[in-house]
């Protein structure tokens, strides 16, 4: 009888993600075609880590119920859950998401920049699972990258859940440089 394969739970903060880039980067509401691809997501931490991956994504709901987008979220392969009340509702459900998992044997990975997480991402980085981090590498917390054992993905670079290239500015090493880019 064949064992069931290892879980990777995968919690997306949209909001952090959404107010990152377009606040930071494109400096205004982001576009349809400029948000990211969450199926590209999925489908990464799935291939990267090679195991089955639940995808939570956390949203806050002020009002109605945005259905349409449920719905699409729903069609790729997300458990939304949606949140109302009072204070950061999404950054306590995640907070509470990432305690209960301390005792489920899975993996995990979080998709935000909020320093709010450190604490629970620290005490599941203990050496007996995978941890990741993805998010836009240069407006991470810095705390995480004191972190042991957790890996960080960018999430345009290496996830590459965008269709379009982001205005961002960024290291890049001697072998990517292309000068076309910059001409």
């Amino acid at each position: 009888m064949d064992a069931e394969p290892r879980t990777t739970y995968l919690l997306i903060d949209g909001e952090n993600l959404d107010a990152t880039l377009g606040t930071s980067i494109l400096g205004r509401r982001p576009q349809p075609e400029e948000r990211p691809r969450w199926n590209r997501v999925l489908d990464h931490v799935e291939e990267h880590w090679g195991q089955p991956v639940r995808g939570l994504f956390f949203l806050a709901v002020a009002g109605e119920l945005p259905a349409s987008f449920v719905q699409a979220i729903l069609a790729i392969g997300y458990r939304p859950i949606p949140l109302q009340g009072e204070g950061k509702v999404v950054d306590i459900a995640i907070q509470r998401t990432l305690e209960a998992l301390r005792e489920r044997d899975a993996d995990v990975v979080l998709a935000s920049h909020d320093g709010d997480f450190l604490p629970q991402l620290g005490d599941l980085s203990d050496g007996r699972r995978r941890v990741g981090l993805i998010a836009f590498q240069e407006f991470v917390n810095a705390g995480f990258r004191e972190v042991p054992h957790l890996e960080l993905m960018d999430l345009e670079y290496q996830v590459g859940a965008f269709n379009t290239r982001l205005p961002r500015v960024r290291v890049i090493p001697i072998d990517e440089f292309d000068p076309l880019e910059f001409l």
